[in-house]
């Protein structure tokens, strides 16, 4: 099976003729505008921004629908937040999955009842409790700047006021958030690396793809 049967094909993303702006963040300048000459330059960036295929079909299944929204956003940037949001809801399901059972485990041992853990307290744990730092981060080395503060709502928006906002109040007010595709991917990446080291057979790594 052709696995981009699904996506928007190049005949009808360039309807829309390029170049086409976007916020992106590069290095020294994570709010910067970059242009896409043409539709099938941005389906390739957006396709190059995909997890690792190891991972689990589900986690697949709804972060792929998070690019396939991302690539008609060439055509409407509502599209687009609408990617936002559907990649926000991809990153705490597979935060769930990595992260729930041990965070129930400790609060049983400490004799205290489970949480419902929200996306901001998973977020809070990738760090706190599962090391993720700066330099972890594919998009940290890349382009610089604070990007885990954004997990601690230290950098604002946080990932979790951005999902609120999107999910409860007008998601298409706001400009899209340079680079949320890129940094939701690095993090989902983080949360599996160890599911990713134990079906490569070689060391985890946190660079470009995992290899």
């Amino acid at each position: 099976m052709d696995s981009n049967a699904d996506l928007p094909s190049l005949e009808i993303l360039s309807t829309r003729q390029g170049p086409v702006l976007f916020h992106w963040p590069m290095p020294a300048n994570p709010g910067a505008l970059c242009s896409f000459a043409n539709a099938r330059a941005w389906q390739a960036f957006v396709l190059s921004l995909g997890i690792h295929p190891s991972l689990p079909e589900i986690v697949q299944a709804k972060f792929r629908r998070a690019q396939k929204l991302y690539m008609f956003g060439w055509l409407d940037m509502d599209v687009l937040k609408s990617g936002e949001l559907a990649a926000l809801a991809a990153l705490e399901l597979a935060l769930r999955d990595r992260y729930i059972d041990k965070i129930n485990a400790a609060c049983v041992a400490a004799g205290k009842q489970p949480p419902r853990p929200s996306l901001g307290m998973l977020l809070k744990h990738v760090v706190r409790k599962d090391g993720l730092t700066n330099e972890q981060l594919p998009i940290y080395r890349r382009t610089g700047g604070n990007p885990v503060a954004r997990l601690f709502g230290e950098g604002k928006p946080s990932l979790a006021d951005i999902r609120n906002s999107l999910a409860h109040g007008d998601p298409f007010d706001d400009a899209p958030q340079s680079g949320l595709l890129e940094f939701v991917r690095d993090l989902i990446n983080y949360a599996y690396r160890h599911w990713i080291a134990e079906r490569s057979g070689v060391a985890a790594t946190m660079d470009a793809g995992l290899r």
